[in-house]
């Protein structure tokens, strides 16, 4: 049984990942890109979005922490890192345009003219992008269990499955909320991405510097 620390634990990781993956402000591009799909192949598109997605998500899980040993480079560093590319993104968000950190004016350029997007651009890295691989690598460290490892695969399935539905409904969606109503929850979305991007750095700080957590408050 998970405790309930542990329990809160999984379920900041859960909303910062589905907050970083952002599939309802991947709508507009979404649809940008396939204007002249039929719905045939708008669900073949939406399920290998979604499967990559969360394979993307899966291997950073299983490989991400045997990658930063091998470099040489500690959580600690890794969460201060992390933290501060996200909150990159999360600024971005709060602007209502798409970060650098996400995908360069280039690879749209570039996806506009592939007759496959699911996997680039889509998948990785408008949706699984480095800020995400890098929250899936910390939330990995959160304790070393196996039950850890498989709780968060359950996180990054329903992340999966969210951007599944997300997708699915990208035209009604679209069409009821609007660029407006999208920009305004994108904007919503990214200061809660914030918050958590810089607990995320702090956390990283007071383990790289134990003598931050002793200072007066």
């Amino acid at each position: 049984m998970l405790s309930s620390g542990a329990m809160g634990e999984y379920l900041k990781a859960c909303i910062a990942l589905f907050v970083l993956i952002d599939p309802i402000g991947a709508i507009p591009v979404y649809l940008s890109l396939t204007p002249s799909y039929s719905p045939a192949e708008h669900r073949r598109t939406v399920q290998r979005i979604a499967l990559a997605t969360t394979t993307i998500l899966l291997g950073a899980l299983a490989i991400g922490g045997p990658v930063l040993a091998l470099l040489g480079v500690s959580i600690p560093a890794f969460r201060v890192a992390g933290g501060l590319l996200i909150l990159l993104m999360a600024l971005g968000m709060m602007r209502a345009i798409p970060g650098g950190a996400r995908q360069t004016s280039e690879e749209a350029s570039a996806a506009a003219e592939k007759p496959d997007i699911a996997v680039v651009p889509m998948a990785t890295p408008l949706l699984a992008g480095p800020g995400a691989i890098g929250a899936m690598i910390v939330y990995g460290h959160i304790r070393a269990s196996v039950m850890n490892y498989l709780v968060l695969a359950a996180i990054a399935a329903l992340v999966g499955g969210g951007t599944w539905l997300a997708l699915r409904m990208a035209a009604p969606i679209g069409t009821r909320l609007g660029k407006t109503g999208i920009n305004v929850l994108t904007r919503m979305m990214g200061l809660l991405l914030a918050a958590l991007a810089v607990e995320m750095a702090a956390n990283g700080l007071r383990e790289l510097f134990p003598t931050l957590g002793s200072l007066p408050r």
